[in-house]
């Protein structure tokens, strides 16, 4: 285990922490010495896995599935972090989902799963625990995306969704604060994980970072450790803030004619497996 335990004896729930981002904060969070819910929608591979990793290191984990879609599933997502951990310190909403369309085809079924799952699953999971968050004067991670501040092709959808959950960090510190609870964002950039790989196929990503400042694209763990920051006693002067870790992205000026290629035609298709069909 770590020797600086920033999140020791402190009671952690991850969102969508069966891969990628949310395996990686887990897996940090643990490292840290929290106890950690991990929470899963689908497949339970990689949950099981995140809960093996942290074990792997000594640390705490507990396991649990809810379709966030499901505002009922959300709400006994909630109960049971509630028994399971005796109590949550830290929440860090990290599920979501990935769609592209162009407007032309969007429905309005795709926009509601979209809306569902990305922005009131958070806001309601972070209602039913507000009163054990207030209680351990904890904190909430919102994660969002680079994709709130600059534009791209054929995802004015899942844009807003990380938008909306940009502003709502904002309006929820103000009023949480006065009661013990910080809340605060993370807008990732470039980071590669399975379900970017399932969209798009395998990419060369040293390729893909000469095009980032930095020089490379990020890791699950570049996240998880300001998720880390954002959660501890670090971060007890950091209220309403949303932190864009991105390489560097969003500081150029990126000037060329990719906006001109839709990105279906190029082969390109997030969240096939879990949005509704167009009809």
């Amino acid at each position: 285990m770590s020797s600086s335990q920033r999140l020791a004896e402190k009671r952690v729930l991850v969102t969508g922490a069966g891969t990628g981002i949310g395996q990686g904060i887990a897996v940090r969070c643990a490292r840290e010495g929290a106890t950690v819910g991990v929470h899963y929608s689908h497949s339970d591979r990689g949950a099981r896995e995140t809960v093996a990793r942290i074990e792997q290191i000594g640390g705490r984990a507990h396991l649990s599935r809810a379709d966030l879609a499901d505002l009922g599933q959300v709400k006994r997502l909630a109960a049971w972090a509630l028994e399971q951990l005796g109590g949550v310190d830290v929440l860090v909403n990290n599920a979501g989902i990935t769609f592209n369309a162009p407007l032309t085809d969007s429905t309005p079924e795709q926009w509601d799963q979209m809306y569902n799952v990305n922005v009131r699953s958070g806001y309601f999971l972070t209602q039913a625990l507000l009163g054990s968050l207030r209680a351990s004067r904890g904190a909430v991670v919102n994660l969002t995306s680079i994709h709130a501040f600059e534009g791209y092709q054929e995802h004015s959808i899942y844009a807003g969704t990380k938008g909306a959950i940009v502003a709502m960090t904002r309006a929820l510190s103000i009023e949480l604060a006065p009661l013990g609870v910080r809340v605060n964002a993370i807008a990732p950039g470039c980071v590669p994980v399975e379900n970017h790989e399932k969209a798009v196929g395998k990419v060369d990503l040293e390729q893909v970072g000469r095009g980032i400042p930095a020089g490379y694209v990020g890791t699950p763990d570049d996240i998880a450790a300001a998720v880390v920051y954002l959660a501890s006693d670090d971060a007890r002067f950091v209220v309403g803030q949303t932190l864009i870790i991105d390489g560097g992205t969003t500081s150029w000026m990126p000037f060329g004619e990719q906006f001109r290629t839709p990105l279906r035609s190029a082969g390109v298709q997030f969240g096939k497996d879990y949005m509704p069909a167009a009809t």
